[in-house]
C-alpha cells in the first residue's frame, strides 16, 4: 500500500526525511515518464534546490539502499522499492505487487503498486523482484491461471521458450513464450483456444522473466510459490 502522501512508497525500518522522500517520489515518476532519471541541473530546477543538494540526496537514498548507480557520477539510477527489502520472519521477503497483466488479450499496464505478498527468500533471491497479476487463461497450459500471480525478474531480453512480461507498444503488457525470429517476434499462448502473436521488433519491449507462480487460497488467506 501507498504512504497517505500521495506518491510516496512506504518506507518501514529506514529513517528519510519528509524532504528525501519527496526527492525519491520525484525521482520515481521521472523515470517512468522519461525511461531515465533526470539530470542534476533539471532535478535541482524542479525541486528548486541547488545541484549540490540534488546530489547529497542521491547519495543519502544510495547509503540507504533505495538507489543504486552504475557510478558516481553516472545518470543511471535505479530505484529499489523499500517492501523489496524488508525481512519477514523465517527468511521470507516481500515482493511488490504491480497493477496487472493479462494472459489473454493485451491489456494496459497500469504503473500502480497494489500492495505486497510474501515468498520464500530461499527460492526467490533475486534483485529487485515483482508481482504481476494475470487475467486471462493463455497459459493455462503452463500453470499459470487467471487470478494468479507471477514473480518476475527485471529483464529487457529473451531467450527463446523463456515465459516473459512484455509490453506492446508502450502501452499493453501481455505474458507469453518469447521467440525471436529473423525479422519479428514470437508470442507463443499455452493454451490451444489462443492464437500466437507476432509484432514488428519495435513493438515489443520485455519486461521480465517468469521465474514463479503464486496462486491465492481464498479459504486460507494464504497463498502458495512455487518456481515456474
Amino acid at each position: 500500500m501507498k504512504d497517505t502522501q500521495k506518491g510516496f512508497w512506504p518506507v518501514r525500518n529506514m529513517e528519510l526525511t519528509q524532504r528525501q522522500k519527496h526527492f525519491f517520489s520525484y525521482l520515481k515518476e521521472k523515470i517512468a515518464a522519461e525511461g531515465q532519471a533526470p539530470s542534476l541541473r533539471q532535478a535541482a530546477a524542479d525541486m528548486e534546490v541547488s545541484h549540490t543538494a540534488v546530489a547529497q540526496m542521491i547519495q543519502q537514498l544510495e547509503k540507504k539502499g533505495l538507489v543504486e548507480r552504475d557510478g558516481h557520477y553516472s545518470r543511471t539510477i535505479r530505484l529499489r522499492h523499500p517492501e523489496q527489502m524488508e525481512e519477514e520472519p523465517g527468511g521470507a521477503r516481500r515482493l511488490p505487487v504491480i497493477g496487472q497483466i493479462t494472459a489473454g488479450l493485451p491489456m494496459y499496464a497500469q504503473q500502480e503498486w497494489e500492495g505486497s505478498v510474501v515468498v520464500d527468500g530461499s527460492r526467490f533471491r533475486g534483485d529487485n523482484l515483482f508481482c504481476l497479476r494475470i487475467r486471462g487463461e493463455s497459459m493455462r497450459g503452463a500453470g499459470i491461471l487467471d487470478g494468479d500471480l507471477v514473480i518476475c525478474e527485471p529483464r529487457q531480453y529473451a531467450e527463446n521458450g523463456e515465459i516473459v512480461a512484455a509490453l506492446i507498444n508502450g502501452e499493453e503488457a501481455t505474458v507469453k513464450r518469447f521467440f525471436l525470429k529473423s525479422d519479428h517476434v514470437e508470442m507463443h499462448p499455452e493454451n490451444p483456444a489462443y492464437e500466437v502473436r507476432r509484432y514488428p521488433f519495435r513493438e515489443l519491449l520485455v519486461q521480465g522473466k517468469v521465474v514463479g507462480v503464486i496462486r491465492d487460497r481464498v479459504e486460507s488467506g494464504t497463498a502458495e510459490g512455487k518456481r515456474s
